[in-house]
């Protein structure tokens, strides 16, 4: 049984940092892009960040380039993101995501994705 476990969220203001881990078991991690997307109140689930198999190539979406940064370590079966300069339209349940071919496939799109944890709220004070 696939589990993505996120931890790491929290309440933080404007300007701070927070790392969000996620743990995986029941799958081979290092055959699996990895993901973290965001979803707030009454809206869609977004796409955060991607990083490839081995780690070599990552994708961001514009509102976090430059302040967010996503890792793996696939000796531990994990993914990081690490959050600085939060915003408050940071603010919602951030959720980690595996996918076999997402880098391939679209690394932003939800549907590219095989399995998701259950998420780790995020919320930034102004």
């Amino acid at each position: 049984q696939v589990q993505l476990v996120e931890s790491g969220g929290g309440l933080v203001q404007a300007g701070g940092s927070l790392r969000l881990s996620c743990a995986a078991s029941g799958l081979t991690f290092s055959n699996y892009d990895m993901g973290w997307f965001r979803q707030a109140p009454g809206k869609e689930r977004e796409f955060v960040a991607a990083i490839s198999r081995r780690g070599v190539t990552t994708f961001y979406a514009d509102s976090v380039k430059g302040r967010f940064t996503i890792s793996r370590d696939n000796a531990k079966n994990s993914v990081f993101l690490q959050l600085a300069n939060l915003k408050p339209e940071d603010t919602a349940v951030y959720y980690c995501a595996a996918g076999r071919s997402a880098v391939v496939t679209g690394p932003g799109r939800v549907v590219n994705y095989d399995y998701w944890g259950q998420g780790t709220q995020v919320t930034v004070s102004s």
